[in-house]
Order: C-alpha cells, then structure tokens, then sequence
C-alpha cells in the first residue's frame, strides 16, 4: 500500500530516488502516477498541499448524520470514453445513478433541462415535439443570432424571451455577477432544447457513483507500493530540494507556477454553506436549480439522494442540504471555473511560451484544470492524463524522449 504522510515535509525526508513527481493528487495527478508505478514499476512522490488526497473529488461522511457529502460540491462521473470507463472500473464499482435536475422559477418546480415536459409546463399547452419546435423558433426569431451583440442577446435569439428570462437571465446573473447584458455573447454556444419527455442530464454512455464513494476510490488508485504521497506539502516550499531534472507533472495553478509573472488568470469559486436539517428528504431529489434572480444561492445539493442504495444507513429525521453561491475568486479564493475572457486568453498564450522555455529546463509538464486552464470534468481529466502517460511520460521514462514543456488538456 501506498505510503501517505500527514505531516508537512521538513526537507529531512529527501526527495531522491523517485523517478517522477507529480503535484497535486486529484484525478489527473492521480492517474499518471498509476500508470506509472502500475506499467512502469517507477517510483512515483505525490505532493499534496491539501491535508487529504483527491482535489476537489474529495467527499466525507457528515459527522451527525454519516451521509457522504462531496466537499467541493457534486462530482457527478459520466463518460462515452470506453477506455476511461474501462480504467477507472480497476478502482471502483459503480452504482447505477442517473444523473436528474429540477428547477425552480417564480414558487414551480420544472423538469430540466430544458424539454418538452418543460415547455408544455411552463406554457400551460400540451405540444407535440413538432408544435414545441415551431413555438419555440417563432419565439426565438425576435434576434437573429448572427446579430446578437451580447449574451442576453444570444440566449434569446437560441431559445427565446420568456424561456430566457425564466430559466437562463436570472441564474446566470447570478454565476457571473454580471447583468447578462454585460456578458458576451460568445460565453454561450448553444442553450439545448430536447423535444422529448427525456429528462436525463447527461447524454453519455457510462454513468454512475462510486459504490463506497469517492475518497475511497482515489485512495485505490494511490495504493500502488511504488506511490508515496506527502499531504500538507507545498511544491513551492520544497521544490529546489527535488533533484534537477527529475521529471513533474504539476497540476496547479499555471499563472501561480511562473510567480504570476504574465498576470492572474481569472476563475470563478464557489461558496457552499452546509446545513442539517430536522426532517428525512428536504427535496426530493439530489439537486435543484434557483432561477429566481433574489434568491442568492444558485442551487442546493441533498447527498442522500445520490446514493438511493445507502437509505437503510441514513437517519429518517436528518438531512445534509448544502447551498451553492457563485462568484468571481479573488486571490485567496479556490478556483473552479476559468472565466476566459479575451484578456485570460491572452495570458494564457504567454504562460504556454514559458512552459516551452522555462519549464522545459526543468523537466515540468502541465495538466488538469488548474495547470491547463481549461474546464475538464472527471472523465476528461483523466482521459488527458492517460494521453499524457502514453505520449509523454512513458517515452520519457523508458526511452528518455525529451519533455517539451507544452501544456496538455
């Protein structure tokens, strides 16, 4: 099994001998350092600032009630990508969840996303899908999308006014803390309208929880006795005592790697506040959108319902419901989610030349959310790191290929 140190290394436990480091031990760090103490046989160090493994997978049993509550708000594990699905079943069981939404808009509660049980709702008419599609384009025909000047303009010209102004204007305001308006229109793609009764959020082959949950599963994957990891350890602290040249795979924030020297890049962080409550099921379902602009948190998560299957382990009096505020991070704040205006962009386009200058020299690769500043569910983070271990690191560690310093997603 693994080795895990708790306590915070004070430069006497030696960094020598290990043929990869790898900082950060969520999904991505995690499975380049299986691959490669599992395929290799190398000697993996895994540094953790955090007092615990697995990023923001992390989750815990609440003490008063023992339901599993994901600490940094709901991972919910979907793919199509049989090759993910296939590695990730090495570590855990899966259950058979599906993942559902609800939404609440003026005291209603709708089906979501957006679809035809949705829309006959909302517009008080049953519509056959060909009717819906027909209203809905009639409605979206005020803007041409082409001419859209601004997100608020985008939505409308994609889905129309009245289903904007219900489930999109008020909700996004508050993820952005920006009127709309003032967002571009380029922030939306596409606002998908499923002419079905079909209500599943996800449209992906695989999906499922981990049956004992998600600490349980990372914790699998580091079991490996080729794998140490060192929580409480910041790469920054210790980072000249690694020898030169061993090679890194660094997981955290790019802009924080180069000293911030081309700037911050911006994130948006969440808030979550937690709280037990005197009754069996406060919701009835796992989670539940607020569209209504006044109410301050953008939805609530009840983790009972995740694991339907654990009802005779959980309290019938209790409750865990935890409530999400969205905001732009400040310094100090977690990221989650890269904003990536024009300005982020261009940052970014720097940091990747200095990952090919400077990071090169010391053997450093980048990866995951955080060093790739990109967006990457569970599933794509670890599809990246298994690119990664097989384009990179394994020629790297067994041929001696170069590392070029580019970063991955």
């Amino acid at each position: 099994m693994s080795a895990f140190t708790e306590t915070p290394s004070n430069g006497n436990a030696g960094f020598d001998g290990y043929d990869l480091v790898v900082v950060g031990s969520g999904f991505f760090g995690l499975t380049v350092a299986e691959r490669a103490a599992s395929q290799l046989g190398k000697r993996v160090l895994v540094l953790e600032r955090r007092h615990h493994i697995g990023g923001n997978a992390y989750s815990e049993p609440e003490p008063e009630t023992g339901i599993e509550v994901h600490t940094y708000g709901a991972h919910l594990f979907h793919t199509s990508n049989k090759r993910v699905w296939d590695y990730v079943n090495q570590f855990t069981d899966f259950t058979d969840y599906q993942h559902r939404v609800f939404a609440k808009y003026q005291g209603q509660v709708y089906s979501f996303p957006m679809n035809l049980g949705l829309i006959n709702q909302f517009f008080g008419k049953s519509h056959s899908p060909d009717e819906a599609r027909e209203l809905i384009a009639e409605q979206a025909s005020e803007i041409e999308t082409s001419e859209a000047q601004n997100l608020e303009e985008k939505a409308i010209s994609l889905i129309g006014r009245p289903l904007y102004e219900a489930f999109v204007r008020g909700y996004t305001a508050k993820q952005w803390q920006t009127d709309p308006k003032e967002l571009p229109a380029g922030n939306i793609a596409r606002l998908p309208v499923r002419y079905t009764f079909n209500n599943r959020y996800f449209n992906d082959t695989y999906e499922g929880l981990p049956v004992e949950g998600y600490t349980a599963w990372l914790e699998k994957m580091a079991e490996h006795p080729n794998i140490e990891v060192r929580l409480n350890v910041d790469y920054f602290d210790v980072r000249d005592q690694i020898p030169a040249g061993t090679p890194t795979v660094y997981t955290g924030p790019l802009d924080l790697y180069f000293g911030y020297s081309e700037g911050r890049l911006g994130w948006r962080t969440l808030d979550f506040e937690q709280e037990v409550v005197p009754t069996g099921d406060y919701q009835g379902t796992p989670v539940m959108n607020y569209n209504d602009q006044e109410v301050p948190y953008t939805r609530i998560h009840e983790f009972r319902h995740f694991h339907p299957e654990r009802e005779d382990r959980h309290p019938k009096d209790k409750t865990v419901i935890v409530r999400e505020y969205s905001r732009f991070a400040n310094e100090d704040d977690e990221p989650y989610y890269p904003i990536n205006t024009p300005d982020d962009r261009e940052k970014l386009e720097r940091y990747r030349e200095l990952a090919k200058t400077e990071a090169k020299e010391r053997n450093v690769l980048f990866g995951g959310r955080l060093g790739t500043y990109k967006y990457l569910d569970m599933h794509m983070a670890i599809g990246s790191a298994l690119s990664m271990f097989d384009n990179k690191i394994a020629p790297h560690l067994t041929d001696g290929a170069p590392l070029d310093g580019s970063i991955d997603a």
